[in-house]
């Protein structure tokens, strides 16, 4: 598998965990204490965990991506603080796919 195909799936699984976390957390903070879905709130910090230890693994992938494209910092930048801010990772994952094909097409593997 190339490089971006690592990538795809890294950001895919860094967005999901995301969601999946911070939608946990909003039950947790903003639910009646006791209900149901603010318990699942709490149960849930696992993934929280998961979402670190995949988003370093994603850091040092998108690094690589970017220094192996020739991109500057200001966009190695937006790749990271996309795996911080929910759902903006889906959007750039489409824009470094779309950058890449139309820059870099040996990198993308089709």
């Amino acid at each position: 598998m190339k490089l971006f195909g690592v990538y795809k799936v890294l950001a895919f699984v860094v967005g999901v965990l995301l969601i999946v976390g911070t939608a946990a957390s909003l039950c947790n903070y903003l639910l009646a204490d006791g209900s149901t879905l603010q318990e699942l709130g709490e149960q849930v910090s696992i993934v929280w965990m998961l979402h670190g230890w995949v988003y370093i693994v994603y850091v040092v992938v998108a690094f690589l991506l970017s220094q192996r494209a020739g991109w500057k910092l200001s966009f190695l930048g937006l790749l990271l603080l996309s795996g911080l801010v929910p759902v903006l990772i889906f959007f750039v994952e489409r824009k470094v796919e779309a950058r890449l094909r139309n820059e870099n097409p040996e990198l993308v593997s089709s």
